[in-house]
């Protein structure tokens, strides 16, 4: 799918700290009214210590059987260097040329990395939503910021995450007695909807299986690629 430039990525990581502040004000934090989702898609990337080459990839699932309906990857030289709160600016470069390739639009991408649950609440998922123009989410495994009270033991247990007297996100259990997955807005995208969503895809495992099924794709990709 043709991609629209937001920005150039040549830039420093300070100029990347007030770029993503300029992005923040941006931000839609609600879905499109009447938003009707079939089709989500989970983004990756998978890199090697010391290597300058990303594998990155999306995969598309049909909501009703998680099942995948398309998946597309791409490899290019990172240009960015990895500094926390900044991770968009690595990865993106990345998914942004395999999303050149894909042919079946998602009606929702979920990022393995934050949303507004970030410094400067631009985290991934939202800077990443705004560059495909796609109702995005943040669903990580660990918190960047912020804390949450008592989570109970059952599948579907949430508690607020706060970070300097703001919700930010939801600590969410998907499994029972498992530890808890970290969903935040991206774009396009409020909190109850991300939950919602989250728990929609997510059926055995911890993770989503958007993000499982992007992590085993960009990893096979990359572990082909060295073997050739």
């Amino acid at each position: 799918m043709k991609l629209e430039p937001l920005h150039g990525w040549d830039m420093t990581p300070s100029e990347a700290v007030a770029l993503q502040r300029e992005l923040r004000e941006r931000l839609v934090l609600r879905p499109p009214s009447g938003l009707k989702v079939e089709r989500v898609a989970g983004a990756d990337i998978s890199t090697m210590r010391g290597e300058d080459t990303a594998y990155g990839g999306f995969v598309v699932l049909d909501v009703g059987t998680l099942e995948p309906v398309a998946k597309v990857s791409a490899a290019v030289r990172l240009g960015f260097p990895y500094v926390p709160g900044l991770l968009s600016f690595r990865e993106l470069p990345v998914l942004a040329e395999a999303w050149e390739r894909l042919e079946v639009r998602p009606d929702v991408l979920i990022f393995d990395g934050q949303g507004t649950a970030h410094p400067r609440r631009l985290g991934l998922a939202c800077h990443g939503g705004l560059l495909f123009g796609v109702p995005s989410i943040g669903c990580a495994k660990s918190l960047l910021v912020g804390k949450h009270g008592p989570l109970g033991e059952e599948r579907g247990s949430t508690a607020e995450l706060l970070h300097r007297g703001e919700v930010v996100g939801m600590a969410v259990r998907t499994r029972r007695a498992v530890q808890p997955v970290y969903v935040s807005p991206g774009h396009l995208m409020d909190l109850p909807t991300a939950v919602e969503l989250v728990l929609r895809v997510t059926s055995r495992y911890r993770e989503p299986e958007t993000t499982r099924h992007a992590h085993r794709l960009v990893n096979d990709v990359r572990r082909s690629a060295r073997r050739a």
